[in-house]
């Protein structure tokens, strides 16, 4: 990942509040695009100029040819607010966050995230790597706002489940565990939507936790179509299991490694 700086120059006389909605609204555009990460964007004003750092996946990610219709059209309302359309200056490397993945049409790829990951939930199924969202066609409504709302409610449960330390704890690990629930359900069809448009096998991981002993543990069946599905070596030493049938994968049950 890339750590940019966008710089917003004024032409005339403008609010604050001007500036800050119309800032804050191409932050979200560009965002729900793939094409920076995380939710909050500083913004700093310097004698005249308005200057916000965020990450991108790629040294190119603000490139306008990934821009979506909805970041156009923010860039367009900047005038509303008598500001230029953003300069980009790439800062550099970031050292503390995931390099995006190469090779942008792997045999497989998956859907996967952790509450403590902040990169696209799109992974290279070769590498494990991400794949910026903005690669791919839109997912819903002209960008990929679907998907980054699921992965939001996927870490929110995940870190809930994680600190286990309240009765929500078992509401969240069904909605990330188990087929029936809406979580699972609505990232199980995302996860279609991406196949459809990248013509690349795309998998759904399931997590899992619990269970009653390792012997069952091992001969658990695929939660959809109940067939065999264990791999002889797990892949990336994390998925265990892998339907293509039903393109789910998952772990052995944490409670048994």
């Amino acid at each position: 990942m890339y750590v940019v700086e966008l710089q917003f120059e004024c032409f005339d006389n403008t609010t604050i509040s001007a500036v800050d909605a119309a800032i804050n609204g191409l932050m979200d555009a560009l965002r729900y695009n793939g094409q920076v990460l995380g939710r909050e964007f500083p913004i700093v004003m310097d004698d005249g100029i308005f200057r916000v750092r965020a990450v991108c996946p790629e040294q190119d990610g603000l490139h306008s040819q990934f821009n979506s219709e909805n970041v156009n059209a923010h860039i367009k309302r900047l005038n509303n607010a008598c500001l230029l359309a953003p300069k980009i200056k790439l800062l550099g490397r970031d050292i503390n966050s995931e390099a995006a993945a190469e090779n942008l049409t792997p045999s497989w790829q998956v859907i996967y995230t952790t509450f403590v990951h902040t990169c696209s939930p799109l992974r290279c199924g070769e590498t494990l790597m991400p794949i910026p969202l903005y690669r791919i066609g839109p997912t819903s409504n002209g960008d990929h706002k679907a998907i980054l709302k699921w992965q939001t409610e996927w870490q929110a449960c995940d870190e809930i489940q994680m600190a286990g330390g309240c009765k929500a704890e078992h509401a969240a690990l069904h909605e990330i565990r188990d087929v029936d629930s809406d979580l699972f359900r609505r990232g199980w069809d995302l996860r279609g939507r991406i196949e459809f448009l990248t013509k690349i096998p795309t998998y759904y991981y399931q997590y899992r936790v619990g269970g009653d002993s390792l012997a069952a543990e091992l001969e658990r069946k695929c939660p959809k179509c109940n067939g065999d599905w264990r791999l002889d070596e797990p892949l990336h030493n994390l998925f265990h299991y892998k339907c293509d049938k039903c393109r789910i994968v998952s772990n052995l049950s944490y409670d048994f490694q």
